[in-house]
Order: C-alpha cells, then structure tokens, then sequence
C-alpha cells in the first residue's frame, strides 16, 4: 500500500474533525473524482475511488504501451526474417547466372540429352524459387534507363530503342518487394 492510501485509512480512523483536515488536502489534488460521486460518499472515499482511477489509468497505459512494444518487436523480427532471405537470395544469383550462361551456350548436339534436359529442370526450380521468396527479375531491354533499377556500364548508338531508353541488358538485376537485390547491368542508347 503507498504512503498516500495508508494516510488515507489513518485519516479514516480519526476523529471526524481531525480527518476532514488532513483528507480536505488530499482531496483537493485529485481532479478525477466528479462533483457527484463526491457528494454522495464520504472524502476518504472520494480520494480512495480517486486513487483507483489513478491506478487503472496507469494500468492502461502501461498495457498499451506493452501492447505497442510487441507490435512493433513482431514487425523488427518480421523484417530480419526478410532482410536474411534477401540475403540468402543475393548470394545465390551468381549462381543462377551460371546456370543460365551455361545453358544458353549448350552446344546443338547436346540440347536433346536428358542431362541438359535436367540442368533445365534445375534451373526451373530456381526460378520457381526466386518467385516464392517474392523476387523478381529486372528486364530493362527496351525501358526507359532507371538509376534505382540499372547500373549502366555503357552508352551505345543504335536506331533499335529511343536514347535514354536500355539497348542492351548484360546481367539482369532482381528485386524484391521495394528492395533492389541486384540492380540490372546495363547498356544504353545514345
């Protein structure tokens, strides 16, 4: 019990005259408590029911101020979870670029045998991967140049796009959600 609840049950204790002198002091700080409730209860009342209002206020805040810390740690965790699959995803691209650089070099006599045949299914399973995880690829070939998506490597003349537009794309970049994984590496037309 705090120091003003055990003044308020000596105080109830008292002489009713002694009581009404220290109580009338309490009561006079405690704003909570309405002109009605007043009336109808004694003062050590009133500052007791004015004590409990204090109390679940507290409370109240107290327990949306926990309900707003867990939201916002569920949401922190929610985003590391994400940054570490990006991550994860970032690291397999190079990867997914060989298998890709591999397979568009396959020589003719080859293309029919069931090795390359299974490269392909691999590389399938990537890409069926890659969308899972919400990544997706950057093809600018024929899009205006974006500095956010594009990372140019090289200006080229060519009657093929408009200039400012990207003549040629050299690696794709990925994206993923509003974060780009990979920017793609581009050329572009003068």
């Amino acid at each position: 019990m705090d120091e003003a609840a055990e003044d308020s049950v000596a105080a109830a204790e008292q002489t009713p005259n002694d009581s009404q002198d220290e109580v009338g002091e309490d009561t006079a700080s405690v704003n909570t408590v309405d002109t009605e409730s007043k009336a109808g209860v004694s003062p050590e009342v009133a500052v007791l029911l004015a004590k409990i209002e204090e109390y679940k206020d507290g409370w109240q805040r107290e327990r949306a101020e926990f309900t707003n810390y867990k939201r916002r740690v569920e949401r922190e965790q929610a985003e590391v979870r994400q940054r570490g699959i990006q991550d994860t995803v970032t690291r397999l691209l190079p990867i997914i670029d060989d298998f890709e650089r591999a397979m568009q070099h396959v020589p003719e006599e080859l293309k029919d045998n069931s090795w390359i045949g299974g490269i392909d299914l691999l590389l399938n399973k990537f890409d069926k991967f890659l969308t899972e995880m919400n990544v997706e690829k950057i093809e600018p070939t024929g899009k205006p140049f974006d500095p956010t998506l594009h990372e140019a490597i090289g200006v080229e003349d060519t009657d093929e796009v408009e200039s400012g537009f990207v003549s040629t794309t050299l690696q794709k970049g990925y994206i993923s959600g509003d974060r780009v994984l990979r920017s793609a590496l581009v050329r572009v037309a003068k």
